[in-house]
C-alpha cells in the first residue's frame, strides 16, 4: 500500500473482514480506521483478531454502494469488493459513493480481478477489470495515477490475476 503523508489519515477499508490490512495499518501507526464489510460474521472475526486494538477500529456492517462516513476519507482501500458488483448501475453507485466520501486530494486504491482473472469467486459471478475500465468507472471524480497487474496466490494454491489501481480525487 502506498503510504499517505501522515499516519493520522482517516482510512476506510472496504471488504475488511477477511483482510490483514487493518492490523498492518495499526502497526504502521494509523489510528482512524473504519473497517467496512457486508458480513457481520467477518467483522466479528476481525474484531476478535484485533484484541485490545479493536477500540481503534470502527467496524461497520454496510453496503459499499451506500455507506456514509461522518468525516471525509483520506484513503479508500478496496481489495476484492468492486469485482462483485457486476451491473453497471451498481458500479456507478459505488463510484458515486466513493466520490462523495473521499476528500479532494484523497486516494482511492482498488484491486479487482484482471481481464484474464477468474470469472467467479466464492460461487458468485464477478466483473473483471483493466486499468482502462477502472478509469472509465471512476474517472469522473478521480485521476488514475498508477496501475499494474499482479498474480495473487490463494491459500488453496490457485493463482488469480488482479488489476491494482491508485486514483487521486480531483
Amino acid at each position: 500500500m502506498r503510504r499517505v503523508s501522515t499516519p493520522v489519515s482517516h482510512v476506510a477499508v472496504l471488504g475488511a473482514g477477511a483482510s490483514i490490512l487493518v492490523t498492518d495499518l495499526i502497526a504502521a501507526g494509523y489510528r482512524s480506521i473504519e473497517a467496512i464489510d457486508i458480513s457481520s460474521a467477518a467483522l466479528a472475526r476481525l474484531a476478535a483478531e484485533l484484541g485490545d486494538d479493536a477500540e481503534i477500529v470502527a467496524c461497520r456492517v454496510a453496503d459499499v454502494r451506500t455507506v456514509a462516513f461522518e468525516r471525509p476519507v483520506d484513503v479508500w482501500h478496496d481489495r476484492a469488493v468492486f469485482h462483485f458488483l457486476t451491473s453497471v448501475g451498481d458500479q456507478a453507485a459505488y463510484a458515486a459513493n466513493a466520490s462523495m466520501a473521499v476528500r479532494a486530494g484523497g486516494v482511492l486504491i482498488i484491486a479487482t480481478f484482471a481481464p484474464d482473472g477468474p470469472e467467479q469467486c466464492s460461487g458468485l459471478p464477478v466483473a473483471r477489470h483493466s486499468a482502462a475500465s477502472l478509469q472509465a468507472a471512476f474517472g469522473a471524480a478521480f485521476d488514475l495515477t498508477e496501475s499494474f497487474e499482479r498474480d495473487h496466490r490463494t491459500p488453496w494454491g490457485s493463482v488469480q490475476r488482479f488489476t491494482h489501481a491508485v486514483f487521486v480525487h480531483h
